[in-house]
């Protein structure tokens, strides 16, 4: 019996630790889960329909149109050209994705392929693009071609360099916009060949067709205030002798006002900024006293959100056509350069009461952001 008895003893005691050895299991277990149904909880707060930025990774220089129902996104490397396609341009990311044109291994157009545009015009398509033999003196603007209905269809061709003077002076940045049945060509130039110190100006022409500029060209803007004259910042790279910049110029349309706005300062500093000229609609654009140029930037770098250079933008409008946006790149630090670290980014625009656009500040990456109204869901 003493024997029976000890050995019913033992057995219980087994029993009763494998029960506690599973109860700690139990208990070890459970942070675990709990972390796990946090990190769910903190997805399922972030507000539907909202995105932050950037859009992407890097990619300086964004462009966007939206098309029947798609944004049309455009993008370069140092030899080749990338469209993206996508219903939502807070998804780029998850966007449609093809390369739509190849630089050739040499020429006047082979090397450094900067800052493209797609826009549709007369139902076909066309990019403007900058590019150089590899020397950058020797950029300037080319048009590229594909009369396909659907830019991912057909080839994108070259139809012809942009002699934007009659000295076929350096050219970058070129766009296009129509205003009162006319075609205009924008874009950012020398006034002669650089010597020494380098000015870029912004410069507008006539077309004939969306290939050919078949008019002298007006100076619009040249540096002149100090926020358009930083080329200077420590630890970052800078050129050996002055360079002021104007460039990136893109036309925006409200009520009874055509405005351009621009990129000033060199792209290397966080001082990049936008500046904004301005017309009344029944104006002349190829009379430069038709246009008023502010004293003071419109958007410019902000301490207090860490966005540093924000410039080289572009405009779109939201699927349901009510709302304006502006798309921009940035940098994180103010020692990002003009390198790979700038990122695209994108937040609505408002308008006074005289059509004059308010771009407000560059705004954090941590802020969530309503996408643009009537994006399908």
């Amino acid at each position: 019996m003493e024997i029976l008895l000890m050995t019913k003893i033992s057995i219980l005691i087994l029993i009763l630790a494998g029960i506690t050895i599973y109860a700690s299991g139990c208990v070890e277990s459970g942070p675990s889960n709990k972390e796990t149904d946090h990190s769910n909880n903190n997805l399922d707060s972030i507000p539907k329909n909202t995105f932050s930025n950037p859009l992407l990774p890097n990619g300086a220089d964004p462009w966007a149109i939206f098309h029947q129902g798609n944004y049309y996104y455009i993008r370069s490397n140092a030899r080749a050209i990338t469209l993206m396609k996508t219903a939502d341009i807070t998804d780029l990311e998850n966007a449609e994705s093809k390369m739509i044109w190849q630089a050739p291994a040499e020429g006047d157009h082979s090397k450094n392929i900067w800052a493209p545009e797609i826009h549709n015009l007369n139902s076909n398509w066309y990019v403007y693009v900058a590019a150089d033999d590899g020397d950058n003196r020797n950029h300037r603007m080319f048009v590229l071609e594909n009369k396909a209905p659907d830019p991912f269809v057909g080839e994108f061709e070259i139809k012809a360099k942009i002699k934007t003077d009659s000295a076929d002076n350096w050219a970058i940045d070129g766009s296009v916009f129509k205003h009162r049945e006319s075609l205009y060509f924008i874009w950012s130039g020398w006034e002669i060949p650089k010597k020494e110190i380098e000015t870029q100006n912004i410069y507008i022409a006539r077309m004939s067709n969306p290939w050919t500029i078949s008019s002298d060209r007006i100076l619009l803007s040249t540096p002149e205030f100090e926020w358009e004259r930083k080329w200077q910042y420590p630890g970052v790279w800078n050129p050996d002798a002055p360079v002021y910049v104007n460039e990136g110029p893109q036309a925006l349309h409200h009520g009874n006002k055509l405005h351009i706005i621009y990129s000033a300062s060199g792209c290397w500093t966080p001082y990049y900024s936008l500046g904004i000229l301005t017309m009344d609609a029944a104006g002349d654009p190829m009379v430069k006293s038709s246009w008023t140029k502010t004293k003071k930037p419109i958007f410019t770098q902000s301490d207090e959100n860490k966005v540093y250079g924000p410039g080289h933008n572009s405009f779109f409008k939201s699927p349901d056509n009510t709302e304006d946006w502006i798309l921009y790149h940035a940098n994180d630090h103010p020692t990002d350069g003009c390198a790979n670290k700038r990122s695209p980014r994108a937040q609505k625009i408002d308008w006074t009461d005289d059509d004059f656009p308010n771009l407000g500040i560059p705004l954090s990456t941590s802020t969530r952001l309503k996408k643009p109204s009537g994006m399908r869901k």
